[in-house]
């Protein structure tokens, strides 16, 4: 079998077979098939698409390429939450001690950075020591006593994905539906958990730019994953601006444990609280969707989530007062407001803009092998609806870099557009599929 027909044959819109989707992995995967051979084929699938066929054999035998993980040991049920990505998109922060807090047992693996979206591990690597090289024997330990561990994507869970997924991010083809679906559930169907909660972005900063693209998404992943065996639901959400207000690694911590302390942050609570419902309702440990709401508000008001949260930072070999001090997390020595050259309501702020933005200032990766700065980032004080005064503050810059902070300035002015009258507030959550 030849590489090169296999990439002329994708390129023509030709549905290639099993066999042919098999050995394209199995050589990839075995250093037989060079990055630039691969990187060509993925360009061919983000023009002429995959079958549904074609998308079921890729994600089999990207599963096929590793371990997958028994999670029998652990006990209780399992459930697992994967975000396809978007800007400020912090809520497994919130979400999993939550869930944990209620009763739920979250044994997740999670990426780092893509493209202009940022990246758990990432985010979970500002808590000093934290590590998310977690081993088996381990990861199943902490489940059972803590009741949630995040660990990275290890080289023997879907090592194809992993590939995959740091070639796409330098060559432009991240966001085509197949790619997205392949690889987002054979890692979820490896991981081993009883249920899969999927969290669909839709808007400018998500991969998917359109409500149609995100539901037949959510509708595609939904459907492979109950008919894995697996109980499976998809919140659509909206990424038309970036979730709550702070875009960069430290800083989204610092939010998300806000959030935890009972406080507001635009729409993250709400969304960890959706996210939250559906898996207690998949579950049946909820009666209703009210019913769930109120179980999750208690765990945050009574602060047994933020005490999760802190169980699982040490657990992992961080420092767990960073929980209770988020001075003790890293911080940029610069601090820029961004100021207003208009009066007006905010119509628009371009989510995707604002987290390249925040690559600009080192906060994001611009080739597979980019060091990130866990302290850089923007905190948004103005987002759609909300009225500003002309020289009013936009947004405010943390910067290790004066030269960066002023080119990613000029990018925040941009993200915005402004009206004389309020807009229209457009639904956050567009729909869930269960």
């Amino acid at each position: 079998m030849n590489t090169v027909d296999i990439i002329i044959k994708k390129r023509s819109g030709a549905e290639l077979s099993e066999t042919e989707i098999s050995y394209l992995i199995e050589k990839y995967v075995g250093g037989e098939i060079p990055d630039y051979q691969m990187s060509a084929f993925l360009m061919a699938v983000y023009f002429r698409g995959m079958t549904e066929k074609e998308t079921l054999t890729l994600t089999n035998e990207m599963i096929k390429s590793g371990d997958t993980l028994d999670l029998g040991a652990i006990g209780g049920i399992k459930a697992d939450k994967h975000s396809t990505g978007g800007v400020g998109d912090k809520t497994s922060l919130v979400l999993c001690p939550m869930l944990a807090a209620a009763g739920i047992k979250i044994a997740k693996m999670s990426g780092r950075g893509l493209g202009h979206t940022g990246g758990t591990i990432d985010k979970l690597e500002s808590f000093p020591g934290l590590t998310t090289n977690i081993d088996g024997e381990r990861f199943i330990k902490q489940a059972n006593e803590i009741g949630f561990v995040i660990a990275g994507q290890t080289a023997r869970l879907v090592p194809a994905d992993k590939k995959l997924y740091a070639l796409r991010d330098v060559t432009g083809t991240v966001d085509i539906l197949p790619l997205i679906v392949s690889s987002i559930m054979s890692k979820k169907l490896a991981s081993g958990a009883d249920i899969i909660i999927l969290d669909v972005k839709t808007g400018s900063g998500a991969f998917m730019k359109s409500e149609d693209e995100s539901f037949e998404l959510a509708r595609q992943m939904v459907a492979l994953g109950r008919n894995a065996g697996r109980k499976t639901a998809a919140v659509i959400s909206d990424m038309d601006e970036p979730l709550g207000f702070a875009v960069g690694n430290a800083l989204e911590v610092k939010e998300a444990i806000d959030v935890l302390n009972g406080k507001n942050a635009g729409n993250l609570r709400e969304l960890c609280l959706t996210l939250g419902s559906c898996t207690l309702l998949e579950a049946g440990l909820a009666e209703s969707e009210a019913n769930a709401r109120e179980t999750l508000e208690k765990c945050i008001d009574n602060g047994s989530a933020l005490k999760k949260l802190a169980d699982f930072v040490r657990a992992q070999g961080g420092d767990e007062r960073a929980v209770y001090d988020t001075s003790l997390l890293p911080d940029a020595p610069y601090k820029i407001d961004v100021k207003s050259p208009h009066k007006g309501y905010v119509k628009a702020l371009d989510a995707e803009t604002v987290g390249r933005a925040c690559i600009v200032l080192g906060g994001g990766r611009e080739t597979k092998d980019s060091k990130i700065d866990l302290s850089v980032g923007i905190v948004l004080k103005k987002k759609i609806g909300d009225y500003v005064s002309e020289n009013e503050t936009l947004a405010t810059i943390h910067a290790q870099d004066m030269a960066k902070a002023h080119e990613a300035e000029k990018m925040l002015l941009e993200c915005y557009a402004f009206l004389d009258t309020t807009p229209q507030k457009k639904p956050f959550i567009k729909g869930i599929i269960r």
